[in-house]
């Protein structure tokens, strides 16, 4: 953590359990809030030191947790249902914002993460939310995904479940069984949330590694011919499914110019209001 930074950890009370969260307080007092939406496999830990140096460069109030069922959150009962992201955006991610009393925020989403943000923002009318950061996004099923997933499932046996153990502790099967056969059902195939993104209303920064290994160039053109909002792309060469880590400078850095832009149109909104009266 940054010298100076405020970090407050524990538990926020939710429907179906407890979630662990950090909570790194803002440095300046009409930022928006940044909350930390972590990919299927992911928990608060997991992102490292990633929120942090985002709190420091945005000066942005930072809240990052773990959904139930990773980290050190509550367990949840297995199989997760097909529709699991659809309750998180719509139910969950809701409770968490209230729990943590989150005023203004923008939605920091990486892989599942991001298909959550994606789900919340374009299934639920919420005047806080000020715009989308979508890291690696999935909006429909690709074969390509199913490939790596059961590559996944493959190693899990052989030295993953102990790597994963690190983060998750007893929950480390929860976490991987809850994704990797969610995915890996047939049913799941056809799964598909792009009647959410005509929904959202909030400027969209989308963030897309070329080399990514579960999702290709089509879920990012998908995105951007059907999205309700501006969307403002940025391509990353040698960067695979997890920017944040694979080109965390150039993540950090578009998510810094990505805030201060949301400040500026919220700047000269009640302008252009004035003269458009």
């Amino acid at each position: 953590m940054a010298e100076g930074e405020v970090v407050a950890r524990g538990f926020l009370d939710i429907p179906g359990g407890r979630v662990e969260y950090v909570d790194i307080e803002a440095r300046r007092d009409d930022a928006p809030a940044l909350v930390f939406l972590h990919e299927g496999l992911g928990c608060v830990g997991l992102w490292k030191d990633f929120p942090a140096t985002v709190a420091a460069s945005t000066g942005c109030r930072v809240l990052a947790y773990s959904r139930l069922g990773y980290g050190g959150s509550d367990p949840v009962a297995l199989p997760r249902p097909l529709t699991y992201m659809h309750h998180e955006g719509l139910e969950l991610l809701p409770a968490v914002l209230d729990a943590a009393r989150i005023g203004r925020y923008i939605a920091v989403g990486h892989s599942d993460g991001a298909s959550i943000a994606i789900i919340h923002a374009g299934g639920v009318r919420d005047a806080r939310r000020d715009g989308l950061v979508l890291m690696a996004p999935h909006v429909f099923n690709e074969l390509l995904s199913v490939s790596s997933i059961e590559k996944a499932r493959d190693v899990y046996g052989h030295g993953l479940r102990d790597r994963l153990a690190r983060y998750h502790g007893d929950n480390v099967d929860c976490a991987f069984r809850g994704w990797n056969d969610a995915w890996l059902d047939p049913g799941f195939l056809d799964w598909n949330i792009e009647e959410y993104l005509s929904g959202i209303d909030v400027p969209v920064l989308l963030v897309q590694g070329r080399d990514d290994e579960y999702g290709t160039l089509a879920q990012v053109e998908a995105i951007e011919r059907q999205c309700g909002s501006t969307v403002q792309t940025m391509l990353l060469d040698d960067c695979g499914h997890s920017p944040h880590r694979d080109r965390e400078a150039s993540t950090r850095e578009a998510i810094t110019a990505f805030v201060s832009s949301i400040d500026q149109r919220r700047e000269a909104a009640p302008i252009a209001g004035s003269r458009a009266g």
